[in-house]
């Protein structure tokens, strides 16, 4: 079959979209539930915060095995177990009797979601054209916005509907479902074999590591996404809430309608960005315009020492999610700067850039944010100190993506038809 010129290759698309759509709306949900875990499990509050971290602990430490893995034996098999690992793991969760087999299911949870991004960019690769690629990966960026949305009021409304137990048994039994969907339609219907074998299993791993981080296009790609990801991803899922209540005096419904409005500039961001790149057939231009308005953004908080007026706040955190939404071009570059057989490693060594930054940055940040409290005795100045954290990591992103060497038209032209 001739994958970048059949129409099936839309199906593999929609399907592959759907299943991130799920996977993606896991790594929140548990989120609306805190209070009735607590309750019912009798945990503390560190628990919990171990428990969310858990995930994208795992998430993080597999990026790059998981590149490796998807590189040598190609995506599909990898996607289909993913999916029903998550779907598996979500279904213990809702079933758990106490906080161990819960830390358990999130570890599952968390292995099935590392799966996703790393091998969906591989199979894009592998069914659409690299001009094709750059304006879908916004829709794929899209879409993991959506799934965290999914995992608000909707999700909210039915275990409201279902009780969370069941709520959550819906939802793993529903990815169970798109890991026998994703078997029908990357395996039986293009009669395909679970494990592809690559050449570049010619290459031992220790080489293939050594040769990748020596390269400094895959650093500015990892120093680049973990500027862009992690300010957004590692302040929204932790200190967004609280920030808007301690500062604000907002209630936490008020001050969660922040996070609705970043969503809400993530979703706009991933395809209007791809588009964009895409029309003036230049990924590095737009995206540095990114990286650098974020940094304005972030450092936009210390300006107005960490209490910006309430208009400016919502079109910051707008700008901020608009910044999270572009970072799909990251990924972009990765298609267009290595060979097919390579990308996945280098996709999961500019993913693990973004999560690190989100694992790192709540924890700085509320380190920074209790000493200058205390040393002060304000909280307002204690999450001015804080924004400093963003900022760094803000400045990293655009040292990363200056640091982007930008293939030319031709020359991309003539790597396609090498590669083919």
């Amino acid at each position: 079959m001739d994958k970048q010129n059949s129409q099936f290759r839309w199906v593999v698309f929609a399907s592959v979209l759907f299943t991130y759509l799920l996977m993606s709306s896991q790594r929140t949900a548990p989120g609306l539930i805190t209070d009735q875990v607590m309750s019912d499990f009798h945990v503390t509050a560190s628990t919990i915060g171990m428990l969310t971290s858990m995930q994208f602990f795992v998430y993080t430490g597999l990026q790059i095995p998981m590149g490796i893995l998807a590189d040598r034996y190609g995506p599909n098999f990898f996607l289909i177990a993913g999916a029903t690992l998550t779907g598996i793991g979500t279904i213990i969760y809702s079933l758990g009797t106490n906080e161990f087999v819960l830390f358990f299911a999130r570890i599952l949870t968390g292995t099935g979601d590392a799966t996703i991004w790393v091998n969906m960019v591989l199979i894009m690769s592998q069914w659409f054209n690299a001009k094709e690629f750059v304006r879908l990966i916004g829709l794929a960026g899209m879409t993991g916005s959506l799934g965290f949305l999914l995992a608000t009021v909707p999700f909210s409304e039915w275990i409201d509907l279902l009780g969370w137990r069941a709520a959550f048994f819906s939802a793993g039994l529903l990815l169970c479902f798109c890991g026998i969907l994703l078997y029908f339609v990357l395996l039986k219907k293009t009669n395909e074999s679970a494990f592809v074998k690559n050449e570049i299993q010619r290459e031992k791993t220790f080489e293939l590591l050594q040769r990748i981080f020596s390269n400094r296009q895959a650093w500015a790609l990892f120093l680049c996404h973990f500027g862009v990801v992690g300010a957004y991803v590692g302040f929204i899922s932790s200190w967004a809430v609280p920030y808007g209540m301690n500062v604000y005096g907002m209630t936490r419904s008020g001050a969660s309608q922040l996070i609705m409005i970043g969503l809400i500039g993530a979703l706009i961001g991933a395809p209007l960005t791809s588009w964009i790149s895409s029309r003036l057939e230049t990924i590095k231009r737009p995206y540095v315009i990114v990286h650098f308005i974020m940094l304005l953004s972030w450092s936009s908080f210390l300006l107005f020492k960490g209490n910006p007026p309430l208009f400016v706040l919502h079109m910051l955190f707008f700008i901020i999610g608009f910044g999270y939404g572009a970072s799909a071009l990251t990924f972009a570059v990765v298609r267009q700067s290595f060979p097919i057989i390579e990308s996945g490693i280098v996709s999961g060594v500019a993913n693990t850039g973004g999560f690190l930054s989100a694992v790192l940055l709540p924890s700085i940040f509320g380190n920074v944010l209790d000493h200058s409290q205390s040393a002060s005795g304000s909280i307002s100045d204690g999450y001015y100190f804080g924004f400093f954290t963003p900022v760094i990591f803000s400045m990293i992103g655009l040292i990363g993506v200056i640091s982007i060497k930008e293939k030319r038209q031709d020359s991309e032209h003539k790597t396609n038809i090498h590669l083919s």
